[in-house]
């Protein structure tokens, strides 16, 4: 018996079913997230629908206010402090675990990645019960070495798909050329597993900048960050401003997302060598 190659009737119900299940369950996902994206161009000062009129008010409040400035200041210099000491011991780390002579190798791995699975409020605990007795407390160090324990792990994920296909050989053959392991992993190594290590960077800025549970614990008043200090209005005072800080964080997550997804495609897409 032969199989027609086109859908039957019901087939294609089932399908139209699936695809309108799909796009309902997408769209109770995202109404949430984008309604402070049309709220933080009101003209008005409370949190109303319809609009009382359009304007970009509330982003020249967020990007003109020195509080404002101050914050997100504040989350610039926590984020790349964060993604630089992640990316770089993330990567390393993942080097060492995709060796399959790593001793410990499966104990190493969950316990590397256990601050994806711990609530982060009993990391920040923890953290700030440890700082404040070693002085890093109210500190940008101590800001950054937590977001580092949180970001490390998407690091070391990322860059250990990218060295999943990477061939070591490669470097075997660059050694017997005389290359010493610093040389042979700039120039051999790093090239190829480098879209995954700014997959990875990416990863861990943005981990870093939407943080506010860790900031709570360990920021000072003069270092609130952007995500402290949009949690600070709406306990203190409710104003758009909020929501045009949310659209402006949201937009560059966005863009750090699809960016890092590009790179890991094109980690997976790359010839290898044989």
């Amino acid at each position: 018996m032969l199989l027609s190659p086109y859908p039957t009737t019901g087939e294609r119900i089932r399908i139209t079913l699936l695809w309108l299940w799909c796009g309902m369950v997408i769209l109770f996902l995202l109404v949430p997230i984008l309604i402070p994206v049309p709220l933080s161009f009101n003209s008005g000062a409370f949190f109303i629908f319809p609009l009382e009129g359009i304007s970009t008010r509330w982003y020249e409040v967020v990007l003109g206010t020195q509080r404002w400035q101050a914050a997100i200041g504040n989350s610039l210099i926590v984020a790349f402090g964060t993604t630089l000491i992640a990316t770089i011991l993330g990567t390393l780390t993942a080097i060492a675990l995709s060796d399959e002579k790593f001793p410990g190798r499966r104990i190493v791995m969950p316990l590397l990645l256990s601050p994806l699975i711990v609530p982060v409020v009993i990391t920040a605990v923890g953290s700030y019960l440890f700082y404040a007795r070693v002085g890093l407390a109210s500190t940008y160090a101590g800001i950054i070495l937590a977001h580092t324990a949180l970001a490390s792990p998407f690091v070391v994920v990322t860059v250990g798909a990218s060295l999943s296909g990477f061939d070591r050989n490669l470097m075997r053959a660059a050694a017997i050329s005389g290359a010493r392991p610093i040389t042979s992993f700039f120039r051999v190594m790093l090239p190829l597993i480098l879209p995954g290590v700014l997959s990875g960077a990416a990863f861990a800025f943005v981990t870093s900048f939407d943080e506010v549970v860790v900031a709570q614990f360990l920021a000072s008043a003069n270092q609130r960050t952007m995500p402290l200090e949009m949690f600070i209005g709406l306990r203190e005072k409710l104003s758009p401003a909020i929501t045009a800080a949310a659209t402006l964080m949201m937009a560059l997550s966005i863009v750090l997302l699809v960016v890092a997804n590009v790179l890991a495609r094109r980690g997976k897409q790359r010839p290898r060598i044989d």
